[in-house]
């Protein structure tokens, strides 16, 4: 009996152990950046401007502007939480072409980003900050917030925060702590230090609102992200990616369908 006790609790230390190495090291599992040099060199085939913003700490954050010609507006994007971007800028195109300029930005310790990001409330607030430091340039009535995976908890909670002109959301989660328990089910949610609950924010947003989710995403899973569904205002759409999965949506010729149909008709 005494050594089973023991077993016990060495597995009861042991998973105390475990949680206490998630909930403060939980960033290497959430964000896997990629960092750029100084001086380093972007090459598109499409103009791209660097801009700087500067965090309420003072932390130097960088994003790119790709300019459209006679622009019908900005999509503000918030990409996923790997790599930079060198590879996150490919993506503009597509927008550009639409008639919208676009601005990316690179989270803490992504690309020529300062810092690195360690709070929930840290990495919404430099959201915000480069936001509305573009507020002046580009009218919010024109202005479409659009994330990727990661970026789309952001971005529903700046949508929220804000009054623009539409939010698309690719491979959004009902919250991370919904994709904890996906990926991790025996790690409790109070663990998760970044909630990003999508589900608590979406409610608050009053501009259209525009969900795109691949069939069959390995990543974020596509029942769960079904349940918000029900949060959506009845001028809302939930678009399914038939057969698709979590990475290359935007080079996905129905997701390409989709936006031209639905950017064409504001």
């Amino acid at each position: 009996m005494k050594v089973l006790f023991g077993i016990v609790g060495f597995v009861a230390l042991l998973y105390v152990a475990v949680l206490v190495v998630l909930y403060f090291k939980q960033e290497r599992l959430l964000f896997f950046p990629t960092k750029l040099p100084a001086d380093y060199r972007f090459s598109f085939a499409q103009p791209a401007e660097e801009r700087w913003i500067t965090a309420a700490d003072g932390t130097r954050l960088h994003g790119l502007l790709f300019p459209a010609d006679s622009a019908r507006g900005l999509i503000f994007y918030l990409h996923g939480n790997a790599g930079a971007l060198d590879s996150w800028g490919e993506a503009a195109s597509l927008y550009t072409r639409l008639g919208y300029s676009v601005f990316m930005l690179d989270y803490r310790g992504y690309g020529k980003s300062g810092g690195t990001i360690s709070s929930q409330e840290q990495f919404l607030g430099d959201v915000q900050t480069a936001y509305q430091q573009l507020l002046p340039e580009f009218a919010e009535e024109r202005t479409i917030i659009l994330g990727y995976s990661l970026g789309t908890g952001a971005a529903a909670w700046l949508a929220a925060q804000h009054h623009p002109r539409l939010l698309i959301l690719q491979a959004p989660y009902f919250s991370m702590r919904a994709t904890a328990r996906q990926h991790y089910p025996y790690v409790p949610g109070f663990i998760v230090r970044y909630p990003l609950g999508t589900d608590a924010v979406l409610p608050q947003v009053k501009c259209p609102i525009v969900i795109f989710h691949g069939e069959h995403d390995e990543v974020i899973d596509y029942q769960t992200t079904m349940q918000l569904k029900a949060l959506l205002k009845p001028q809302d759409q939930f678009i399914t990616l038939p057969g698709a999965g979590h990475n290359g949506m935007t080079s996905n010729p129905d997701y390409q369908a989709g936006i031209r149909r639905i950017l064409g008709s504001l």
